[in-house]
């Protein structure tokens, strides 16, 4: 019998490889990406402090009515939008992105490119 891949289990394993060489300062924090089935979250991360500066997801009461009777990728691409305004809020312009192991296409493509047009440099 063939196994099931645990495909879940898989991205934890590529984003422990990523997170190795990724890391989020005060001045260049770490834009982290988590992708459910439904809803898509992203943070930025102060990795040395060990603190979330700033958080934004398609659940957020905010952006509910922005995201209401729109797909998950143009979703992504409104919360990509919000995380940009709140980083530049705080005057952050430049972030590393870490896509937590998912494949860079789809959502996590279109919330990286929100992110940019918000005025976000990685």
């Amino acid at each position: 019998m063939f196994k099931k891949v645990n495909k879940n289990k898989t991205r934890k394993l590529k984003h422990n490889r990523i997170r190795f060489t990724l890391k989020g300062t005060a001045e260049m924090p770490r834009l982290n990406v988590y992708r459910s089935t439904s809803e898509i979250y992203a943070q930025l991360i102060d990795d040395k402090a060990g603190k979330t500066l700033c958080s934004a997801s398609s659940r957020d009461k905010d952006l509910v009515k922005t995201v209401e009777g729109k797909t998950k990728v143009e979703a992504a691409f409104e919360v990509g939008k919000a995380i940009g305004a709140k980083a530049k809020k705080l005057g952050i312009k430049k972030v590393v992105f870490d896509r937590g192991g998912y494949i860079y296409t789809g959502r996590v493509k279109q919330l990286a490119d929100g992110a940019r047009s918000a005025g976000l440099e990685f």
